[in-house]
């Protein structure tokens, strides 16, 4: 099969292609375009060199899985055009994800709404697929009722400007020289910025939103209560998040250990006496979701409180848009 992929120099790109040499996809060819500045460029797949083409019509021509990381403009440009040539688009920004008419998919989760698909899938955001990921095994045995997600995000999720903006913020503070940030709205080096995307009139953000919305799309619960608070923290890569949730059965914490343990995709890093419990530097570069500080919540009743860690550029986003290929075109059938 011949796979495009769109925003292939950018981080979440570069993670794309990656997986894609690790992934059970039949892939005999693969197409990395992009920008008009990113013409002459070059990405490197099996050990070979390619070159990056500017996003045209006929690039499309042929392609059964397009990739799509480079953003909601090009992103609603492209992906009705690709889709018409055939592919099947699967989409990492947020442009297509609320609509109805598009399946908005973690496969270990609802992997049977891609059955409804017309072309287009949409890959949820990073922070909402990490939350999701510990709290689908625990709502199928307990019943989910609400849950709160405080996010601590890293840079990586804004993309390499924001990488190099630490960089560069962080040797001016500790040098004690004046630095101006350019990405964010506020300095990011040893801070912490509790804005990731623009406010509504209620001064909720919109990243926040997404973890509203999209947790109640994906798990099929309109009326799911959510709450959700976003931070852009000064690390590099991974997002964790302190989750708390209350179930319809009150949750047991060692049984919760062992249901979050035996679901594929999730790996248990937790010792309720012990400084065991998954950092950033855990995460980074691994495919699997960790969770930790497994307790009783204090507050809710039939409480449960996580913390839980992810890569946000591999099942945050470019991973899981892989694993959605792989379902859809499972053994070389599409789906």
């Amino acid at each position: 099969m011949k796979v495009a992929v769109l925003g292939a120099t950018g981080l979440v790109g570069g993670r794309m292609l990656e997986c894609l040499e690790r992934s059970s996809l039949p892939v005999d060819q693969v197409l990395p375009l992009g920008s008009e500045r990113s013409r002459g460029r070059a990405v490197i797949f099996r050990g070979e060199e390619l070159e990056v083409l500017p996003v045209e019509e006929r690039h499309f021509e042929g392609v059964s899985l397009a990739l799509f990381s480079a953003g909601s403009g090009p992103s609603k440009a492209w992906a009705p055009v690709a889709a018409s040539k055939g592919a099947v688009v699967v989409d990492n920004s947020s442009a297509w994800r609320m609509d109805p008419q598009v399946p908005l998919v973690v496969p270990e989760i609802n992997a049977a709404d891609l059955a409804w698909h017309r072309g287009i899938v949409a890959n949820p955001n990073c922070a909402t697929i990490q939350a999701l990921m510990v709290l689908y095994p625990l709502h199928r045995r307990y019943g989910l009722c609400y849950f709160s997600a405080v996010t601590y995000q890293s840079v990586s999720g804004t993309g390499r400007g924001a990488v190099e903006e630490l960089k560069g913020a962080s040797a001016a503070y500790l040098a004690g020289q004046p630095w101006e940030s350019s990405v964010y709205p506020r300095d990011i080096a040893f801070n912490l910025l509790p804005h990731i995307g623009s406010f509504d009139d209620q001064g909720i953000s919109e990243e926040e939103w997404k973890m509203v919305r999209e947790s109640r799309k994906i798990l099929g619960m309109p009326h799911l209560k959510v709450s959700s608070a976003t931070v852009r923290v000064p690390t590099f890569n991974c997002h964790g998040e302190a989750i708390s949730a209350s179930f319809e059965e009150k949750p047991d914490p060692r049984e919760a250990r062992e249901i979050l343990a035996g679901f594929k995709g999730v790996e248990v890093m937790d010792d309720p006496k012990g400084a065991v419990y998954p950092t950033p530097h855990d995460g980074a570069g691994r495919g699997e979701v960790l969770v930790g500080r497994i307790r009783p919540d204090t507050g809710l009743e039939n409480g449960l409180a996580m913390w839980v860690v992810a890569d946000n550029l591999l099942k945050g986003a470019a991973l899981n848009a892989v694993q959605i290929g792989e379902a859809l075109f499972s053994g070389g059938a599409r789906v």
